[in-house]
């Protein structure tokens, strides 16, 4: 009778562990600072390493929708650039080629224009990959050519 005890508690505890470390190793990623997560393996699959970045750098992050979670690229405003006051406008995404509006995402929803520096988060996206410049804005969007310029993304031709 004891090898059976021993052998249900022995599965139980394997059983446990192995579902537990996938979540475990999520939110040690999670927990890991922007540096280490910059300077791992996954700088391989970053989108934007092809960018030359002013005002922006690029993070890997999770999101978890639904409680499913997804890692992700995304291009944030540097900590310099969103420690500045902004004050009386909005921040945007702008192809000044073209004079196509992007969107931000804000938690996982897709947002035209946010209010805060910490929400301007661009992702890989149509947006950036068919324009050669995407800038990040602040101002009023419906006069995007006077708004100040925060942040840009130019596409590097190799």
């Amino acid at each position: 009778m004891a090898p059976r005890m021993v052998f249900r508690a022995l599965a139980a505890t394997v059983a446990v562990a192995t579902l537990s470390l996938p979540l475990t190793q999520a939110a040690y990623a999670a927990a890991e600072p922007q540096h280490a997560a910059s300077a791992s393996a996954r700088d391989d699959d970053n989108p934007f390493r092809w960018m030359e970045l002013d005002g922006l750098k690029a993070e890997f992050r999770f999101m978890c929708p639904a409680g499913r979670c997804v890692g992700y690229w995304s291009l944030a405003l540097t900590e310099d650039v969103a420690a500045k006051t902004y004050a009386g406008g909005k921040f945007f995404a702008y192809a000044p080629a073209t004079g196509d509006f992007g969107f931000f995402l804000d938690t996982d929803i897709a947002a035209r224009t946010v209010d805060h520096p910490e929400q301007v988060r661009l992702i890989d996206s149509d947006f950036i990959r068919s324009h050669p410049r995407v800038e990040v804005r602040y101002g009023n969007p419906e006069q995007p050519r006077k708004a100040k310029v925060v942040a840009s993304a130019t596409t590097l031709m190799l």
